[in-house]
C-alpha cells in the first residue's frame, strides 16, 4: 500500500511531464482530434482560449508593484533580447554550416534548425517554469511579451536572412492576436486581482496547475497538425540526431546564459528568469508564422518538425530542471553553476 500511494505521489508531482508524453502520443495515434475544425477546433480553443488563460493567471498572480518594477530592468531586458534574436541566430547559423558540410541530415531538417533559433520567446513556458522555481515572474512575464511583440518584425528578418523565405506576413493580424491573447488578459487578471487579493491569498487556488494544463493543450494541437501533414522522406536517423542536437543545444544555451547573468551580477531571481525567457522558442507563435511565410512550399512540415521537437523538450528540460535550479535559488544544495 505504501508503495502505491508513493507511485500515486510522484505521479502526482510529475504529473505535467508525464502529460507532455501522454498528448503527444494520443496527437500521434489520432491526430483528426486537435486539426483545424476537428472536435478540439484549435483554431479557437488553442490558439486563442488556451493563450488567454496562461496570461490571465498571470495577470491574477502579479503584484502591481512587481510588474512595474519590472519594467525599468531594461539591462535584463536587453540581455535577453539579444541573446534571443541575435546571440542564437548566428551561433546556430554557424554550426549548421558546419553541419551540412558533415552530414548528409535532410537539408530541410537542418533549415528546420535555424528556423527555430529565429524564433522569438514564449508567451507561456518561460513565465510557467520561472514561477515554479520561484524566480522573478514579473520580468519573465515582461519579456515573454516584449520578445513576442518584437518577434513579428524581427523574426521574418532574421527567417529572410539565414534561411531564406517565399511570403509576406500580415503583421496588423499577429499584432491584433498578441493583443487579444497576451496584453488584455494580463491587463484583466490584474483587474480582478484588485478585488480578489485577499480570497487569492488565503485560498491559493492551483493557477499554476491549470496555466500548465493549457500548455499542453498548445503541444497537442501543434503534434496533431505534424502528425496529420506527410511526412514521406523522413529518416529515423535524421530525427533522432535533430533531437539530440537540439537537447545538446538547449542545455549549452543555458550554461552559456547562465554564466553569463551570473557573472554580470543579476539577483538570482533574476537569473532564473534570464536562463528560461532567453533559450526558450515560441511554438503558439512561430507555427503560425511559419504557416504563412512557408504557405506554399512542400517541405513546410519538415521546417516545422525542430521547432515542434524543441517546445515540449524545452518545457521537459525545465521540469527537470526545476528542483536543481530551486535548489541553487535558496542554497540549500551544491550551486547549481557546478551541477550543470
Amino acid at each position: 500500500m505504501t508503495k502505491i500511494k508513493m507511485l500515486l505521489r510522484s505521479v502526482l508531482k510529475n504529473w505535467f511531464l508525464i502529460g507532455i508524453v501522454v498528448f503527444i502520443f494520443v496527437a500521434h495515434q489520432m491526430p483528426w482530434i486537435g486539426v483545424n475544425n476537428g472536435p478540439l477546433y484549435p483554431q479557437f480553443t488553442i490558439k486563442y482560449l488556451a493563450v488567454i488563460v496562461i496570461f490571465f493567471n498571470s495577470g491574477l498572480s502579479l503584484r502591481p508593484d512587481d510588474l512595474s518594477s519590472a519594467f525599468f530592468s531594461c539591462k535584463i531586458h536587453l540581455l535577453i533580447q539579444l541573446f534571443t534574436f541575435f546571440f542564437i541566430p548566428v551561433f546556430i547559423y554557424l554550426i549548421v554550416e558546419f553541419l551540412k558540410s558533415i552530414t548528409n541530415v535532410n537539408e530541410y531538417l537542418l533549415r528546420g534548425i535555424l528556423v527555430v533559433s529565429c524564433m522569438p520567446p514564449p508567451v507561456s513556458s518561460a513565465v510557467i517554469i520561472t514561477k515554479s522555481i520561484g524566480g522573478n515572474e514579473a520580468n519573465a512575464v515582461f519579456n515573454s511579451a516584449l520578445g513576442s511583440f518584437l518577434g513579428i518584425f524581427i523574426t521574418p528578418v532574421t527567417l529572410f536572412g539565414f534561411v531564406g523565405v517565399s511570403g509576406s506576413i500580415p503583421i496588423m493580424q499577429i499584432v491584433t492576436q498578441l493583443t487579444i491573447t497576451v496584453v488584455i488578459p494580463l491587463i484583466l487578471g490584474q483587474v480582478v486581482r484588485s478585488y480578489v487579493k485577499n480570497w487569492l491569498e488565503r485560498k491559493k487556488p492551483p493557477l499554476s496547475g491549470i496555466g500548465s494544463f493549457m500548455l499542453l493543450l498548445i503541444i497537442f494541437g501543434a503534434f496533431c497538425d505534424t502528425f496529420s501533414s506527410n511526412m514521406d522522406g523522413l529518416g529515423f536517423s535524421d530525427l533522432l540526431f535533430v533531437i539530440m542536437f537540439i537537447l545538446v543545444m538547449q542545455l549549452l544555451l543555458l550554461r552559456v546564459i547562465f554564466v553569463l547573468s551570473t557573472k554580470l551580477n543579476f539577483s538570482k531571481e533574476n537569473v532564473v528568469a534570464v536562463m528560461f525567457c532567453s533559450t526558450h522558442k515560441s511554438l503558439t507563435l512561430g507555427i503560425p508564422i511559419l504557416k504563412i511565410i512557408y504557405m506554399n512550399d512542400p517541405f513546410l512540415p519538415f521546417l516545422c518538425i525542430p521547432l515542434l521537437i524543441y517546445h515540449p523538450s524545452q518545457i521537459l528540460l525545465g521540469g527537470f530542471l526545476v528542483p536543481h535550479v530551486k535548489s541553487w535559488l535558496y542554497g540549500k544544495r551544491r550551486s547549481f553553476a557546478r551541477g550543470v
